[in-house]
């Protein structure tokens, strides 16, 4: 087991591997394309990662939450496209997303008044940015909801090749 650092503000990547228990220099061996001096200065906030060195930390840190959280924050694209979404319990998801579809079921009327000519007018904008707030909703529940089973099967909690089986008849 790695030695733990006393550093107060640890970044994400830091904390993921001291909760493994790894040292830098096993880590290092886990994800292959990383020397143990370069995990030091991505922990360390000396560097930013590489989108290859996320892809590998999220991968055999078995931490798929290092996807969206380097999206989100550290990528300059994803910094202003890409929503921060954190892993939650499967029935808040749900109920979240419940929420969403039906705030949304009740606005589906007003966003076909609103988008029927193809303008949005002054007197529409209101409505129409309230509608789109709540599709923004229901699109980061479901980006929750895909983070969720992505742990689920990096804790081996889903089976893989089930999950792909039954995802790849859904994709045709």
């Amino acid at each position: 087991m790695g030695r733990t650092s006393k550093k107060k503000d640890k970044n994400i990547y830091h904390i993921r591997r001291e909760e493994l228990g790894l040292s830098r220099e096993k880590a290092s061996e886990i994800l292959a394309v990383i020397p143990p001096e370069r995990i030091e200065k991505i922990e360390n906030e000396k560097v930013y990662p590489h989108p290859d060195e996320v892809l590998a930390m999220a991968e055999g840190y078995k931490k798929p939450e290092l996807f969206n959280y380097y999206c989100s924050n550290e990528c300059p694209i994803g910094k202003q496209y890409v929503p921060e979404v954190h892993i939650k319990d499967l029935s808040k998801i749900v109920l979240e997303m419940l929420a969403s579809l039906n705030a949304i079921d009740k606005k589906k009327e007003r966003l076909i008044e609103i988008t029927a000519d193809g303008v949005i007018d002054n007197d529409e904008v209101k409505d129409f940015v309230r509608i789109q707030n709540e599709l923004e909703k229901i699109s980061i529940t479901v980006e929750t909801l895909q983070l969720w089973a992505e742990q689920m099967i990096a804790d081996k909690k889903i089976n893989i090749e089930t999950y792909k089986q039954y995802k790849d008849k859904n994709d045709k």
